[in-house]
């Protein structure tokens, strides 16, 4: 008789994967798409509707009869669902299936490929188990984590700065990215869907444990970005860091901007300027969606940021470590570089002075 064979995520997580390792999700779509592990495959057994008819069977009617319908939705798709495993068997050294609870679904597709001689395992506890070890994991890497924070208004290209320190070796958590949303009421304007609040938890932990320090560059941002909420845990952390402020005119604001959410269309922007009439008269938006209908943009964000970001920001304000004017993100990033290295070199010291 064959064993089925099942790995605890903290051993793929501590292995480092280095490539050889695949996770399979054979949860639904909507699942998949609700929330996965970072880098999953999404092969499913069933569909969206198959899933929830399934499911209501097993609730209402009897487990017997929901086997059956799973047993039959499956065996039309297999052949195909096969085909597409096969071909990541060649790639990988190892094949990790997983569902929502390490149940029915992962552990009858890796029985049936383990017997066909695959080299398939079954992940303990499922997704749900993932969960339980990223919630324990993200509050322990935290602890270690030293943050600067770049605060600075609306348009100042923060994001922007992360990716130029991060292209240049330096350690970055991107918020806004692990989020999928730019953390203002225009925040979502040519991203699609934002990610729900477990996936952030899951790339925030994912970005983190990549590090090659435990000094991280992150941008200020409010405790909430979008729909998510940032944990205690993490938003304490950035507000004990050291915090750097950038400034600049406002026509390098407006360029940024503009590079940042023009391009996605006027029907996205209209939308997003809508929703802003619960904070700003019916009188200017219409007067703003008018320009945009112009192509009017510089005017439309110049207008909004003097009369509606720039006065929301001034009134979150810290003990600026560092205050930067500048006229490019490669000026701000080469400024903050430089103070960094003498902000490393302290630390050295203090564990320097901590060990004698």
């Amino acid at each position: 008789m064959l064993l089925m064979k099942t790995i605890e995520y903290s051993q793929i997580d501590e292995d480092k994967n280095d490539g050889n390792c695949v996770l399979i999700d054979v949860r639904s779509p909507e699942e998949f798409t609700n929330s996965t592990i970072p880098g999953a495959i999404n092969i499913p057994l069933f569909d969206d509707e198959e899933r929830k008819s399934i499911g209501t069977t097993y609730v209402q009617e009897s487990v017997e009869k929901a086997k059956k319908m799973g047993v039959e939705a499956v065996a039309k798709k297999l052949p195909a669902i096969y085909e597409k495993i096969n071909e990541l068997h060649k790639k990988y050294k190892s094949l990790v299936f997983f569902c929502a609870r390490g149940g029915m679904r992962s552990g009858s597709i890796v029985s049936l490929l383990t017997a066909l001689g695959l080299r398939v395992y079954k992940l303990e506890g499922g997704y749900k188990g993932y969960r339980s070890y990223i919630n324990k994991k993200l509050p322990e890497v935290m602890e270690e984590i030293r943050f600067v924070v770049i605060h600075g208004n609306t348009g100042m290209g923060k994001t922007k700065m992360l990716k130029t320190l991060s292209e240049q070796g330096y350690d970055t958590l991107d918020l806004e990215g692990c989020a999928n949303h730019r953390g203002s009421l225009l925040g979502s304007v040519g991203l699609g869907e934002q990610y729900s609040q477990k996936q952030f938890e899951s790339l925030v932990y994912e970005s983190l444990k990549k590090r090659k320090s435990n000094l991280v560059f992150v941008e200020g941002e409010s405790k909430r970005i979008g729909k998510i909420i940032m944990a205690d845990f993490i938003f304490s952390k950035m507000v004990e860091g050291k915090h750097i402020r950038v400034t600049g005119d406002i026509d390098f604001r407006v360029k940024n901007i503009t590079e940042d959410y023009v391009e996605s269309g006027n029907s996205e922007l209209i939308e997003a300027l809508n929703k802003l009439r619960r904070y700003i008269s019916d009188k200017n938006i219409d007067k703003y969606i008018s320009e945009v209908e112009a192509f009017n943009y510089d005017w439309v964000i110049k207008e909004l940021m003097v009369k509606y970001y720039d006065p929301m920001y001034e009134n979150n304000k810290y003990d600026w470590d560092l205050t930067l004017e500048v006229q490019s993100i490669e000026e701000a990033c080469s400024k903050i570089i430089q103070w960094s290295r003498e902000l490393i070199d302290l630390s050295v010291k203090e564990a320097a002075l901590t060990v004698e």
